[in-house]
């Protein structure tokens, strides 16, 4: 607008000048201004125009602001409900995190306790005699002893049938078709008889032995000797349906393996050699030891207690001169406990310091009497074991004196050797720890009584003492 005014400024002073320049050039002047007017309006309208189509594109741009404010509010708002809801589904992916925790540790813990049951129960099945009679039945259980491997509700169902059914079988008394080696060493096939888990026993024709289980094959092995005498005749008179009376091993095989002959004590002690003789003198000496020992202390802590409630209450009345008459029929008994209580009795007059003194040298004196023996018989547990160690070192030195002159071909001619070293090794030990025992419970024993020494001087001081301060007082209320 500025622009115009000025411009029709300028036009109305030159139209001015024109006027006053000459009259002949008046019309030059007002076509000149007509010209102007005309491109005045020509001006104002190509102006309103512009203005028009400014005023149009701002309504348009407004519009197109609004639009895309709207659109950015509308953004804004889908933008916080997917933040809302992103925070909703991590709250629950946190959530069904944890949850899988616990469940992968309840998982793994499940997984622990069926793979340590499988374990448990493959030493079971195979030490079971029950396994030979069935081909491949740890087959199960191998899947499950695999680490990594996530046991099914099929693996534990079979784990679960393999127990039943060994309880099943352990509890049965009947004939199974099976396969044992025989006593030639060949494969046999026939009917096995099963004692649940203890004894299984074969019939072959005329023949009927006794079966062992073999744990590291899995198999049943006949023993090479045939039962002899009322054994024999029950088994094959069981086995063959005539008698319902069958011979049964509670010890699983072992009694029925022992096929040689034991030796006895005697043939033992003298296969030991000559280190044997120290050790059976130790074990004498150390037996009437513990015998003396023991007669020594019970007699004298059982004379004790005899008449101690009755010294307790005589010392608590003061009557001193019963107390000592009682000590004094019971001196004889030789009771620790009693000579102690005789020494306080005769100085129970002394102050406190001096008759505790005194005490205290009583019980000193008769710590030698309770004692006595018990470091001996220490000694001699410990010397038992040293002799049959010395057993041992002259048994090998007899094995290598045999290697060095026969070598290793014959193991029976180093049988000697070594039945020495394990028999004195033995007796030494069987002598030395119920010795040992012994002086332990002896010694408690001592302790005890020395204890009881103690409290019985101790108690004897406070109650002179407690009747010294009644007597003084009981003086000084006289007075």
């Amino acid at each position: 607008m500025t622009q115009r005014f000025r411009g029709g400024l300028g036009a109305l002073a030159l139209l001015t000048l024109l006027l006053g320049a000459a009259p002949g050039a008046a019309q030059d002047v007002r076509d000149a201004a007509r010209k102007a007017e005309a491109e005045r309006q020509a001006a104002a309208a190509r102006t309103q125009q512009v203005t028009q189509s400014i005023l149009d594109d701002r309504r348009t741009l407004t519009a197109k602001v609004d639009s895309l404010a709207a659109a950015e509010r509308a953004l804004e708002a889908e933008l916080a409900r997917l933040e809302a809801a992103i925070a909703a589904e991590e709250k629950q992916v946190a959530g069904l995190e944890t949850r899988w925790s616990d469940l992968e540790v309840n998982f793994r813990e499940l997984s622990g306790n069926v793979r340590v049951a499988a374990r448990d129960m493959e030493p079971l099945l195979v030490q079971s005699p029950m396994t030979a009679l069935v081909p491949n039945r740890l087959a199960p259980l191998q899947p499950l002893l695999t680490d990594g491997y996530f046991p099914g509700v099929d693996d534990i169902t079979g784990m679960a049938a393999l127990c039943l059914d060994e309880i099943e079988r352990s509890g049965q008394v009947g004939f199974a078709a099976g396969s044992f080696v025989g006593r030639d060493g060949e494969e046999r096939q026939g009917r096995i008889l099963t004692l649940g888990r203890f004894t299984a026993a074969y019939r072959e024709g005329e023949e009927a032995g006794f079966l062992v289980y073999k744990p590291e094959s899995q198999r049943f092995y006949a023993l090479s000797a045939l039962p002899t005498g009322a054994v024999g005749r029950s088994l094959k008179r069981y086995t063959a349906g005539q008698s319902d009376t069958a011979p049964l091993d509670l010890s699983g095989g072992a009694a029925l393996r022992q096929v040689t002959r034991k030796s006895s004590v005697v043939e033992d002690f003298l296969v030991g050699g000559p280190v044997m003789w120290p050790i059976l003198l130790v074990g004498a000496a150390a037996v009437l030891l513990i015998i003396f020992k023991a007669f020594f202390l019970n007699k004298v802590e059982g004379n004790t207690g005899k008449y101690m409630p009755r010294f307790t209450g005589l010392a608590a009345e003061g009557n001193w001169a019963e107390a000592e008459a009682l000590v004094k029929r019971h001196k004889g008994e030789g009771s620790p406990v009693n000579h102690v209580l005789e020494a306080g009795l005769k100085n129970r007059h002394e102050d406190r310091e001096t008759l505790e003194s005194i005490l205290q040298e009583a019980i000193l004196r008769e710590l030698p009497r309770v004692e006595r023996g018990l470091s001996i018989l220490a000694v001699l547990g410990a010397v038992a074991p040293l002799l049959g160690l010395l057993g041992t070192v002259t048994g090998m030195i007899d094995v290598f004196r045999v290697i060095t002159l026969y070598g290793t071909g014959d193991p029976k001619l180093m049988s000697s050797g070594i039945s020495e070293a394990l028999i004195t090794t033995e007796w030494g030990l069987v002598i030395a720890i119920p010795v040992m025992l012994a002086h332990t419970f002896l010694t408690r024993r001592a302790d005890t009584i020395i204890g009881k020494m103690e409290e019985h001087a101790v108690s004897l001081t406070n109650t002179i003492e407690k009747q010294r301060v009644r007597d003084d007082r009981r003086a000084m209320a006289n007075a």
